[in-house]
């Protein structure tokens, strides 16, 4: 499942892009539009079939969001659904969403500028399965696991195992390591391309959706407790 934006969603952001003012509106705009180039992401090949449950879920979630819904009340389990097919939804599209993000600065990150997958001096983010990377090694890769079809099914005919919500908790975990290195290390160039509010409000419905099923932890929120203190007050 990739999120595709809609031509009024790009009409958006370009409106966004040429309205900063600490750059040259040209330079803004050529900059933003870098979330809309393919090669600059990694995309997972995850796709939910047309007419299935979660294909549903995920046409009325994002519909919800179009709509200017209260992020509170977005993130809520619709009345009668399955929570595994809301959290596979929900994972798939912020696993999508931060990747784009991600691609912005990836020419920035690399081996030289970021050694490792830090959050400032205090926390460095270290990769472990259990399976390929059976001790903690330097790699933020959790697209193995939702790409790995006994893990993550996309046939509705095939249950969710019922360690499902354990390895969702563990994905938006390694997500969040992504945002926490972001805001601390790269968000400059956010700024500069004038993507701030985008990657914000990105951060609110990912937060939020977390908060709402209690799927980290507070020691693990840490890295940007302050940071979220202010902006998700509403």
């Amino acid at each position: 499942m990739s999120y595709m934006y809609t031509v009024e969603e790009v009409d958006q952001f370009r409106k966004i892009a040429t309205s900063q003012k600490k750059i040259p509106k040209i330079m803004a705009l050529n900059g933003f539009l870098e979330f809309f180039q393919r090669e600059k992401t990694f995309r997972p090949k995850k796709r939910f079939t047309q007419g299935t449950i979660r294909y549903s879920l995920h046409k009325q979630a994002h519909a919800s969001l179009q709509s200017g819904i209260n992020l509170r009340e977005v993130v809520r389990l619709p009345p009668g659904e399955n929570m595994n097919d809301w959290l596979a939804v929900h994972v798939v599209d912020f696993f999508n969403r931060i990747n784009l993000i991600y691609g912005t600065i990836s020419e920035y990150c690399n081996e030289t500028t970021c050694p490792t997958m830090s959050g400032g001096s205090k926390y460095e983010y270290l990769w472990a399965d259990g399976e390929i990377f059976k001790k903690p090694t330097q790699l933020p890769a959790p697209e193995n696991q939702i790409n790995n079809e006994s893990l993550f099914p996309v046939s509705t005919d095939v249950p969710f195992p019922k360690s499902f919500p354990s390895l969702c908790k563990k994905i938006l975990a390694r997500l969040f390591r992504v945002f926490v290195h972001v805001y601390i290390h790269h968000f400059d160039r956010i700024v500069s391309i004038g993507a701030e509010a985008h990657v914000n409000t990105c951060y609110k419905h990912f937060y939020y959706f977390i908060q709402e099923f209690d799927l980290m932890s507070a020691k693990e929120l840490e890295p940007l407790a302050v940071m979220t203190a202010q902006m998700c007050k509403d």
